[in-house]
């Protein structure tokens, strides 16, 4: 194919996840001709991989399509580097998600009396985002049951297979207890032999996710283009208007041009890349006139807990289909919704969890000390046994303290305290969760906060004011004629669910806007 650099793009898309793929798939199907940059390898669709903790090699991470270097994380005060379950090639990080696409509720966007919101309310309120929540459902096939305690049509979701006899026995206990379980929302078409790749890139085109529902399709078209192993360096301006991207691809430097840019390189990499695009008219990077790009870093909180289901409960794997929102909203204060992991017990699970509380304590300065925990990782593995692991998410709150911070090539690197707010309302989501499931044994598997590293968001808040936000509601960058990001930094909050279906539903809303303006 013709030199990408040789030519001139109606749109340049940084980063070819959630965001990035729905986005550059809209528009390509529209007419327009679009540049896909990705910092990772295409791969190959056959390759079938998961997260694997126990990779640190940058080369051996980069090859099998995971972000390749640390993340350098400072939790409260205390700094260490991590892997955090980052995807690094076509479809990001949703190749290894769950495909858990969940619809938020109104209250997540919405301010109402009944339901304060922690923000006063999105600049796009739930009824402006309700089409664009229907069209990502049928783009992304989402198939599984309506949740009986909303209201709220879902006229594309898709009927799924019926859940196992495992899944079936653990909602009908949740039944008897008064809660209200579904089969969860999940992103899979189930062709014939589907076997449901849930934490793994799937070599099938079964599972939706930025690569199969997104860039493929675009690339189709004919009118599309990928360039992978490109970093992007600098977002290129005239003032206020961007012209291209500076990129390194194969050890040299290249200039891109296009009409628009569209950024989605995720929420803990898209504030670096506006840091790093400095000029005289942006002298703090783009958009960053108010010192707001990379603040107000939100996670969720996973509160993951083990759960044996009893003899009556015969699995073939782990549970992947249960899911309640009875503890979505507790006692007037916001928590988020309890869902199976769609992964059991095994020693690699434990592993990476136990890794993590280690780097946590004082421990970590003990040599080797990542690496002892093998053998209690393998313990417990055989204690756990086929106990089936679940996870409450609870809601995150803007901080402007908490933030991505400038780093010098593509390094990323935040600042992340959980305040007193949060403590307060994990203690109780703690509580509901061991009510909701009294009777059955259960066991927490996390005992401090556990920011979920997978779920970053909010780091270039959309709002009205440029004085308090970094994207207009159209999710264009302040001072910007043509430049947007649709990726989760847009979130002012983080809701009580997965934030893919959000993102996907946002960036199909976005790519309208400059339709529109295109046509």
């Amino acid at each position: 194919m013709a030199d990408p650099a040789a030519q001139h793009w109606d749109a340049i898309v940084i980063g070819t996840g959630m965001g990035g793929g729905t986005v550059g798939r809209k528009l390509a199907e529209a007419g327009m001709r679009v540049l896909f940059v990705e910092k990772g390898r295409a791969g190959y669709r056959t390759e079938e991989s998961g997260v694997d903790v126990d990779v640190w090699d940058p080369t051996a991470r980069a090859v099998r399509g995971m972000w390749p270097d640390p993340v350098e994380a400072t939790l409260d005060g205390t700094t260490r580097k991590v892997f955090a379950p980052l995807g690094s090639g076509v479809g990001g990080s949703s190749v290894f998600y769950a495909a858990t696409l969940e619809r938020p509720e109104p209250h997540d966007l919405d301010q109402t009396n009944e339901k304060p919101h922690p923000t006063g309310g999105w600049p796009i309120g739930y009824t402006q985002m309700q089409p664009y929540f229907d069209a990502a459902e049928d783009l992304y096939a989402i198939a599984g049951e309506r949740d009986p305690l909303s209201d709220i049509p879902c006229p594309k979701l898709r009927d799924a297979p019926a859940p196992s006899t495992g899944d079936a026995a653990i909602m009908e206990r949740l039944r008897e207890k008064g809660l209200h379980p579904y089969r969860l929302h999940a992103a899979v078409r189930y062709l014939e032999r589907c076997a449901e790749c849930f934490g793994r890139k799937c070599p099938r085109p079964c599972k939706m996710d930025g690569r199969s529902a997104g860039v493929e399709p675009a690339l189709a078209t004919g009118r599309a283009m990928l360039m992978d192993q490109c970093d992007v360096t600098q977002i290129l301006m005239d003032g206020a208007q961007a012209t291209g991207v500076r990129v390194q691809h194969n050890g040299s430097e290249r200039t891109l041009t296009a009409d628009r840019i569209i950024l989605s390189a995720g929420a803990l990499s898209s504030p670096r890349v506006l840091l790093n695009s400095t000029s005289e008219h942006w002298p703090d990077g783009i958009g960053n006139q108010h010192d707001l790009v990379g603040r107000h870093l939100m996670f969720h909180l996973n509160e993951m807990f083990a759960l044996w289901p009893g003899r009556d409960a015969r699995f073939d794997g782990p549970s992947k289909a249960v899911g309640f929102r009875d503890l979505y909203h507790l006692d007037g204060q916001r928590m988020g919704m309890v869902q199976a992991m769609g992964i059991d017990a095994r020693y690699g699970e434990i592993a990476y969890y136990m890794k993590g509380a280690v780097e946590r304590s004082v421990l970590r300065h003990l040599p080797l000390a990542k690496d002892l925990v093998r053998i209690p990782a393998a313990i417990a593995a055989k204690v756990l046994g086929n106990a089936k692991i679940f996870v409450g998410l609870l809601e995150d709150f803007p901080d402007p303290e908490n933030r991505v911070t400038r780093t010098r090539g593509d390094k990323i690197a935040f600042t992340y305290r959980v305040n007193d707010d949060l403590l307060a309302r994990r203690k109780a989501f703690r509580r509901g969760i061991k009510s909701a499931f009294k009777g059955q044994r259960t066991m927490f598997l996390t005992h401090t906060p556990e920011p979920n590293l997978g779920h970053p968001c909010g780091t270039l808040r959309m709002g009205d004011d440029p004085a308090s936000s970094v994207l207009d509601a159209n999710c264009r960058v302040h001072g910007a004629a043509n430049l947007w990001c649709v990726d989760a930094s847009f979130m002012p909050t983080s809701m009580g669910v997965n934030p893919s279906l959000t993102i996907a539903s946002n960036a199909l809303r976005v790519a309208d806007q400059i339709l529109r303006a295109y046509d």
